[in-house]
């Protein structure tokens, strides 16, 4: 959606300019003449084009579309109906995609659809957990209580990911540092170095030459070393397109060593949790077990889960059909044939999400305290092993000079 360069004047004769988003010229003066204000001129913004950077796709921010969620619950609590409330978010949302959407979103509601409907060809955008509650609120005439679970709910799942990744910043961070040093060493102070050694006409110890062949190797063949890794990171968002390939490569995630009890129970949690928001949205069990499921970042779990709303349809409970997934630990399952017995459903799919929410975090801080350490090896050996391929033909040169 393009920006317009807007001339406009007041009713008092202040004239002023403004940058404006908006599908159409007729859109954006349509805009501002609903606002008072008498458009002067209108043309295309061409100093604010944005060129796609394919194939990487910006992506809405969890905090930015909680803070509309917040922004939208306060107006319709303030008694605004949902399309004054939009066109309200909407006129100073900085989000440029977000806005995008939204202003699509407001156009479906005046052409008659209702609030759900708007953002349903925007799930990929926000997850249909967002939709499928909006609808329930929609129903129940309790918009405003939905979006309350909803906001609740995207925080919890917020600060995991923000948990998930100021763990794993540190060791990082290590890495391509570590990263950056061998470069250094590589490219700039080892052939420097090379040629001092050559004046003496020295043997260079085999550290040395090997660390120098691959410095040569590397520097030689550095273009065809970008080429590669470019064209390795396309072909993998490519292969990320193919169901068949997301299945497999969250299939080998669960193979990993102790990294697949993370991918395992976060994926056990977030289906739990889910199905927590849904039910207490007065959604059908049936309904809800499907969206669940879709929520599940493992698109291998999901797959083992897609016979779920079939077994519950033939009249199994809950418990029984996620036993047959697999990958459900008796103490979930257990838990949740306590809920379903106690008629405590969702308090108790909540409890087993907090439960693996907290192992998961567990898991996470023992990985990091591994990781770190190994890291720190790792740069030491490296560091070792330049020393030793620089002092060692010093010492060399100095027994010849002798």
């Amino acid at each position: 959606m393009p920006y317009f360069h807007c001339r406009l004047a007041t009713k008092e004769g202040h004239t002023f300019s403004q940058s404006f988003l908006a599908s159409s010229q007729q859109e954006a003066k349509k805009y501002f003449e609903s606002e008072g204000l008498c458009v002067l001129a209108v043309r295309r913004d061409w100093k604010r084009i944005e060129v796609p950077a394919l194939p990487f796709k910006k992506r809405i921010k969890d905090s930015d579309f909680i803070m509309f969620n917040q922004e939208f619950l306060a107006l319709i609590k303030a008694g605004y109906p949902a399309l004054k409330s939009l066109d309200i978010i909407i006129s100073r949302l900085k989000n440029v995609q977000l806005k995008e959407i939204l202003m699509k979103v407001e156009g479906e509601i005046r052409g008659g659809k209702s609030l759900s409907e708007a953002f349903l060809p925007h799930e990929k955008h926000f997850s249909k957990v967002y939709t499928a509650t909006l609808m329930a609120g929609e129903r129940s005439g309790n918009l405003a209580g939905t979006i309350i679970r909803f906001i609740n709910y995207a925080r919890v799942i917020a600060q995991t990911k923000r948990t998930i990744r100021a763990a794993l910043t540190y060791p990082a961070l290590l890495f391509f540092f570590s990263l950056g040093l061998l470069a250094i060493l590589i490219n700039f102070i080892l052939p420097r170095f090379s040629l001092f050694y050559a004046g003496f006409e020295a043997e260079l110890p085999s550290i040395t030459r090997g660390l120098m062949a691959f410095a040569l190797a590397v520097r030689d063949n550095f273009l065809y070393f970008l080429i590669f890794i470019v064209l390795l990171i396309f072909a993998n968002f490519q292969m990320k397109k193919k169901e068949n390939t997301n299945i497999l490569l969250d299939r080998i995630k669960l193979k990993i060593p102790y990294v697949s009890r993370i991918w395992l129970e976060s994926g056990i949690s977030l289906f739990c949790r889910t199905l927590n928001l849904l039910l207490e949205a007065g959604i059908s069990l049936l309904s809800s077990v499907g969206v669940s499921i879709e929520a599940v970042p493992n698109k291998f779990l999901a797959k083992k889960m897609d016979n779920l709303p079939e077994y519950i349809k033939n009249g199994e409970s809950l418990s029984e059909s996620l036993s047959k997934a697999g990958f459900f630990a008796p103490l979930s399952l257990d838990m949740i044939r306590i809920g379903e017995t106690s008629a405590n459903l969702e308090g108790m799919l909540a409890d087993v999400a907090d439960v693996y929410d907290e192992r998961v975090r567990a898991r996470i801080q023992t990985l990091v305290s591994l990781i770190q350490p190994i890291i720190i090896i790792f740069m030491g050996l490296l560091v070792a092993a330049m020393l030793l391929s620089v002092y060692l033909p010093i010492f060399n040169i100095i027994r010849i000079t002798r």
